[in-house]
């Protein structure tokens, strides 16, 4: 598949998602947020992830109504917070979060992490509001094989992506979680690709990112991508943007692509 940054995945519902994207963890409320959205959005990039924890969906919202770009071009989504699980809890939460965004739908509205006692009610209620039109499509975040395999015994609608960290330094520890994903066509969504930068000046990374006259992080996002993933990077800086949309121009080969998936370290950033 010849990917560019125009390029999505078919979901389970056919819905569609973009290839790579912005994710907005810890970018700061007000013009930092909205400037960063803003040159997303002109560089290209149609994917916006943010989270009612992250504090900006306000701010993202703003930025997406100020681009001019019609709103069902943009893929826009968001999270359910530990604190708001429950059923009643959930569906105040989200209409909190359509509030904050200035929007009468998200793409896609997710389970922010499996919080025990709380999480099937919690997913009940936000079938409940996919089925009223709130969210165009319902996932995961953080889910690992046994939260899935609980899910899909009691679920109706059946999620259309799990959101994990994954880069190829903790890859074998969640592959027993991407293999079941897989199985049952659940989308794979990677957050923290780029491992917060803790693993930028790999030795081993930058031997692979030399041969191909590319950055480590470009390295780390073109693997993601040929694993078929959808990579959703925070970046808030203009440059940054740059580097990671470049990344449709060349392929790792096979045995690199192996090199990189054998680094794994079981690291997690969060």
């Amino acid at each position: 598949m010849d990917l560019t940054l125009h390029s999505d995945y078919t979901l389970n519902n056919q819905e569609r998602i973009p290839v790579l994207g912005c994710g907005f963890f810890k970018v700061p409320d007000g013009h930092q947020t909205i400037d960063a959205v803003l040159d997303a959005l002109a560089l290209g990039y149609r994917l916006i992830d943010t989270a009612s924890v992250y504090g900006n969906e306000r701010s993202v919202g703003e930025a997406i109504k100020r681009s001019g770009i019609n709103r069902d071009e943009i893929y826009v989504t968001t999270k359910l917070w530990n604190e708001d699980q429950g059923y009643e809890q959930a569906k105040r939460a989200l209409e909190g979060s359509l509030k904050k965004l200035s929007m009468t739908y998200v793409d896609l509205y997710l389970l922010h992490w499996p919080v025990a006692g709380k999480r099937q009610e919690s997913w009940r209620a936000i079938e409940d509001l996919h089925d009223r039109g709130f969210c165009k499509s319902i996932g995961v975040s953080n889910y690992l094989k046994p939260h899935l395999v609980e899910l899909l015994m009691h679920c109706r609608v059946k999620p259309v992506v799990n959101q994990l960290e994954i880069s190829p330094f903790n890859y074998l520890s969640r592959l027993d979680t991407i293999q079941f994903c897989r199985k049952n066509d659940i989308h794979i969504e990677a957050y923290s690709p780029l491992t917060k930068g803790l693993k930028l000046s790999d030795p081993r990374l930058l031997k692979i990112a030399r041969k191909y006259y590319r950055s480590p992080a470009q390295v780390l996002l073109r693997w993601s991508l040929q694993e078929g993933f959808t990579a959703i990077p925070k970046s808030s800086g203009k440059e940054h943007l740059l580097e990671n949309s470049k990344v449709f121009d060349f392929s790792l080969s096979i045995s690199d692509m192996d090199l990189l998936s054998a680094m794994n370290e079981n690291l997690t950033t969060g």
